[in-house]
């Protein structure tokens, strides 16, 4: 089973987040796309990647579900299995808190950004799993 994960192509800090998820990922499972991208376009998420209260969407390929704010992470964690799985019972805080917080980090995301240093070229392995 594979999962994409449409992210803020913008964000540095969202880029950075790409090139660990692509570390952890030691099954090759996640496949990852821009949200300014083609593909995002073709499935309507374009409109996600907004500067203000932009949210990551994970789309699961075997049965087209999708997953935003706090439960696509929860749903991250099980596509990156291992010791990851451990926090998927996340899923019982109730969702207005666990999107609350989300939401805040995702409205701050830029600022984050600027603290450290995110801009780096991709690997080639991060490469080979980036879809348009």
């Amino acid at each position: 089973m594979g999962w994409v994960v449409f992210f803020d192509g913008d964000c540095a800090f969202c880029s950075a987040s790409v090139r660990r998820a692509v570390k952890l990922d030691t099954h090759k499972r996640l496949k990852f796309a821009p949200l300014q991208g083609k593909l995002a376009a073709e499935k309507g998420f374009g409109g996600n990647a907004a500067k203000e209260g932009g949210t990551m969407v994970l789309m699961r390929e075997s049965d087209g579900r999708i997953f935003q704010r706090s439960d696509a992470l929860i749903e991250l964690t099980r596509a990156l299995g291992g010791w990851w799985r451990l926090l998927t019972p996340a899923k019982f805080i109730p969702r207005f808190i666990r999107d609350g917080a989300y939401q805040w980090f995702a409205d701050h995301r830029y600022w984050f950004s600027e603290k450290g240093n995110f801009c780096e070229m991709p690997d080639p392995e991060v490469q080979k799993r980036l879809l348009e």
